[in-house]
């Protein structure tokens, strides 16, 4: 269990990426993998023995003196510990690939949001440019199987984000959470994938792209090392990790149950902002937003106007306009439609059908495209208003 000098033979590497001592990060990387060892008890035994590696090397004697750990069980674990060799092959895989470590003590790296909490990971792996802590986050996550209502509000709100300077965070999964990015993604807005696996495996597969390209304007983010298999009880304490670090919540789309739920209740109980998107009462889609907002557990918003409006967050207006970009693509019909909302505010349907003299099918048609385009909103009463 002991590693020498001789056997690091990439300990300057180590170094020069991460400028902490070699043997230092393969006993942290290793601990972190004890079986049976939670966070808590973790940084209690670190604290005590002044570091991964001293916890290590305690005598049996002392160890067994330690809150938690007179269990017999976890002195077995770290005492006939084989994770150093895991250990060995993660810190090759970190430096191949250029990634980032975070260790929470005295690493300005670390994001401050999660050191308030005492489940916060001992260590955090990433791959990407994102600085871990900017001035304002939003979460967003929601359902696998998100319908077209949904997908436009993903589009609608990380567009409308755009424009407030926010990084974007999700978990990089089916649905919610890969429009999440790949809207980020195509605004140039910065957003971080949590996963709830290791670095070497993008879960799903199929996101491997997308996983890249959030590296070049974000990052991926994870508490596990790498040969982390997607495990269900990862992605809650995954849930958690994007709560945590997430000034605000934001869920678009879910059923009674499902992840997008347990990261709302994180957030509730972390006293973070939570906001959700109303839908129809017999849309099964909407029933877990529906429940939040009467059980006054989020804010309902219709745009993310209500997000920095509840937030206290201003707008940057030196950045250009989406309405500006997206009026050269519009049809005749949908000129027609905008040009009649600029010089009136709120505009009923009934008025739009009177105005345009479209068929109902073709007006809601041309309706649902303007606010796929984010240039209208609809409002309550069959009203609609430009942006």
């Amino acid at each position: 269990m002991i590693i020498s000098s001789d056997d690091l033979f990439w300990s300057s590497s180590l170094w020069y990426f991460y400028h902490i001592n070699p043997q230092d990060l393969f006993y942290e990387i290793a601990f972190t993998r004890v079986p049976h060892i939670g966070i808590e008890l973790a940084k209690n035994l670190i604290a005590h023995c002044r570091g991964a590696k001293a916890v290590f090397w305690e005598s049996s004697h002392n160890l067994l003196k330690i809150n938690g750990i007179g269990q017999q069980r976890h002195f077995e674990n770290i005492k006939k510990s084989t994770e150093l060799s895991e250990a060995e092959a993660n810190v090759k895989y970190l430096i191949n690939n250029s990634c980032h470590i975070a260790y929470y003590l005295n690493d300005d790296n670390y994001p401050k949001r999660l050191l308030q909490y005492d489940d916060a990971p001992i260590l955090l792996y990433s791959i990407g440019t994102s600085n871990l802590n900017v001035l304002k986050t939003v979460g967003i996550v929601g359902t696998r199987k998100p319908n077209i209502y949904g997908k436009i509000q993903v589009e609608l709100i990380v567009n409308s984000l755009y424009y407030y300077d926010v990084q974007i965070i999700s978990g990089l999964t089916y649905g919610v959470d890969s429009l999440a990015h790949q809207n980020a993604v195509s605004k140039e807005i910065d957003n971080i994938a949590v996963m709830a696996t290791g670095l070497d495996q993008i879960y799903p597969a199929q996101n491997r792209k997308l996983a890249q390209q959030i590296e070049k304007k974000g990052c991926v983010l994870t508490e596990f090392p790498i040969k982390t298999n997607p495990d269900r009880e990862n992605f809650s304490m995954r849930s958690r990790i994007i709560a945590v670090m997430a000034d605000a919540v934001v869920v678009i789309q879910s059923a009674h149950k499902g992840g997008s739920l347990i990261t709302a209740e994180f957030a509730n109980s972390y006293h973070k902002d939570v906001f959700t998107v109303p839908g129809r009462v017999d849309d099964e889609m909407s029933i877990g937003c529906n429940k939040l907002i009467k059980a006054n557990k989020a804010h309902l918003i219709e745009s993310a106007n209500d997000i920095a409006y509840i937030m206290s967050w201003d707008s940057d207006k030196s950045k250009p306009t989406n309405q500006i970009e997206l009026f050269q693509e519009l049809s005749e019909e949908e000129q027609t439609i905008v040009n009649y909302h600029r010089t009136n505010e709120k505009v009923t349907i009934d008025t739009l059908h009177h105005q345009t003299q479209l068929k109902s099918s073709e007006l809601a048609n041309h309706l649902l495209s303007l606010e796929f385009k984010g240039i209208i909103r609809s409002l309550p009463g069959e009203k609609y208003r430009i942006y």
